[in-house]
């Protein structure tokens, strides 16, 4: 080799060490959400109201629920340590600007993604975790089977959500007419449909299974089968921090991959003599994904052993067996038929 060939191949040697080390470092670098969640020592999640399944406070007071174990998938992500957050129960009116004003790190509290709150708002969104759509519950009394049968009805909608214009927008778009009232307090919801003081609520469908649960003679009352618009439900930080959201992005992917290769909370242990290559690097057998990312190898392990896979979580807190009782529909793997889908580990 010329000296002039050894020169080059010297200096292209040392711009890609040079490369190679910037992009680590930027890999690494935590951002200024992360930042302050280590020196405080805990992730603050802004989750919903008192709302079974989804979120709730059980008889300890400890927060349980499907949105509340994503938030402490999130608390293994970032501490190895599930309970290394602080949950605090927010309004639909105040979730947003006290996100905004930075009460929370995160939202994971039924929260739609629309391009209003991304653009005009400067929200980021994570992937989203609940495929669900806005619905009316009725007493069956009316006799009605769908909800253009609800012309002149009074309907009831909470204020501070999307629910106000989807079925402002519905009644306009068949030509029908309704009488808006609207509910601040989503514990009022209850009281409005069976008092008479509606004749129907509308509100996300999930919301409204669990409402009917609530009332006094569930069996009297029926969620209309349309669905009046689309609300993917995901979990909302401050624009900003591209880091802070991409850790949230792959946590919950993290979830959704192990269902996909079968990894469960029972057996993850097992599949650390897997010889897939996929699966070496999603548990950190191979350790070489998490250290080009700055994470450590072991978070999606770490996750799936605290918490279980996506499946699991909602199996146990909103699935077929429980109160709830959802059947998974959208919400089940892209490979069942469902929305839910992950980008590859690699």
């Amino acid at each position: 080799m010329s000296i002039s060939t050894k020169f080059v191949s010297t200096l292209a040697t040392a711009g890609l060490a040079l490369t190679i080390g910037a992009f680590s470092a930027v890999s690494a670098s935590a951002g200024p959400t992360l930042d302050a969640i280590q020196q405080r020592g805990f992730i603050k999640v802004g989750v919903g109201g008192s709302s079974p399944g989804f979120s709730f406070p059980d008889a300890s007071g400890k927060w349980q629920g499907f949105f509340v174990d994503f938030g402490r998938a999130l608390a293994v992500t970032v501490f190895n340590n599930p309970d290394k957050v602080e949950f605090t129960s927010s309004s639909p009116q105040q979730r947003l600007p006290a996100l905004q004003a930075g009460e929370f790190d995160i939202l994971l509290s039924g929260v739609t993604q629309t391009i209003t709150r991304a653009f005009k708002l400067g929200f980021h969104f994570g992937p989203v975790i609940f495929y669900d759509g806005q619905g009316i519950l009725v007493n069956k009394s009316l006799g009605v089977a769908k909800a253009v049968e609800l012309d002149g009805a009074t309907i009831g909608a909470q204020s501070g959500t999307t629910g106000e214009l989807n079925i402002a927008d519905f009644f306009r778009k068949t030509g029908k007419a309704y009488k808006p009232v609207v509910i601040e307090d989503s514990n009022e919801f209850q009281k409005a449909i069976e008092s008479g003081r509606v004749d129907a609520l509308t509100q996300d469908a999930s919301d409204l299974a669990i409402i009917r649960t609530q009332l006094a003679k569930p069996d009297d009352y029926v969620v209309l089968p349309e669905r009046l618009s689309k609300e993917p439900l995901v979990p909302a930080v401050r624009g900003g921090d591209d880091r802070w959201l991409e850790i949230v992005d792959w946590t919950v992917y993290a979830t959704i991959q192990a269902e996909e290769f079968g990894i469960t909370q029972k057996n993850v242990d097992e599949f650390l003599t897997s010889e897939d290559p996929a699966i070496k690097r999603f548990l950190g057998v191979d350790t070489s994904l998490g250290e080009a990312i700055g994470l450590d190898p072991k978070f999606a392990y770490n996750i799936i052993k605290a918490v279980g896979n996506y499946g699991e979580i909602f199996d146990r807190s909103i699935g077929p067996s429980t109160k709830v009782g959802f059947q998974r529909g959208y919400n089940d793997l892209w490979t069942r038929g469902g929305l839910i889908y992950s980008p590859p580990f690699r």
